[in-house]
């Protein structure tokens, strides 16, 4: 008789979660529209969230809130739970930027983010990721979008392939985006800067 032996998998056996890809102004920056961006791998605002404030809420305090605009994200729930708490989510339509997502920290600040559609091509979204960071620049969301899409990052196409994408909710549908011309950038762009690892940036006021 021979008898099977299993043993649930530790700590050690686990693969580790993929990196946040992210960018944050540089510490000491003034507070400008946005303090940096952030590329997540999916739509699924659930999934996506608690992976975001981990980091965060060691930089900014407890993140509490956020808003979307709920154009690019099929479902928004109301509340989702993270490491320790529950972020509640909020959702406007007209008031918000369709490519920013605002986080508020308890007694601390707001800060804004340009959120990088997941299908972004890698090379475009690391001039998002840089320019969004940039603290002399003074662009929207949108206006960082078009930017983008105007020196060839991110063609018209791509756009619409990845509207098209979200409403079918269908993510790997498609063929593999062009290639994009950009201008060269010099900024931290995938990741976390160290140095905003080290102090965060002063908070806008709510």
């Amino acid at each position: 008789m021979t008898a099977t032996v299993s043993y649930a998998p530790t700590l050690e056996d686990r693969p580790s979660p993929p990196p946040l890809r992210m960018s944050l102004a540089p510490s000491g920056s003034a507070p400008v529209l946005l303090d940096g961006a952030w590329w997540p791998r999916s739509r699924d605002l659930g999934a996506e969230l608690p992976s975001l404030t981990a980091v965060l809420d060691s930089l900014w305090g407890r993140i509490t809130r956020v808003t979307v605009n709920p154009a690019h994200w099929p479902t928004v729930p109301r509340k989702v739970p993270v490491a320790g708490h529950v972020v509640k989510v909020g959702s406007f339509m007209a008031q918000q930027d369709p490519h920013q997502m605002l986080l508020l920290s308890y007694r601390v600040g707001r800060w804004d983010l340009l959120v990088i559609p997941p299908r972004t091509n890698p090379v475009a979204a690391a001039w998002l990721l840089a320019a969004a960071s940039d603290p002399m620049r003074t662009s929207t969301a949108s206006e960082l979008m078009a930017e983008a899409a105007g020196l060839g990052t991110v063609t018209q196409t791509d756009l619409a392939v990845e509207a098209v994408r979200d409403s079918e909710g269908d993510h790997e549908a498609g063929g593999r985006p062009s290639t994009p011309r950009i201008p060269a950038v010099v900024a931290p762009v995938i990741g976390i800067p160290a140095d905003a690892l080290a102090t965060p940036h002063p908070a806008k006021e709510v």
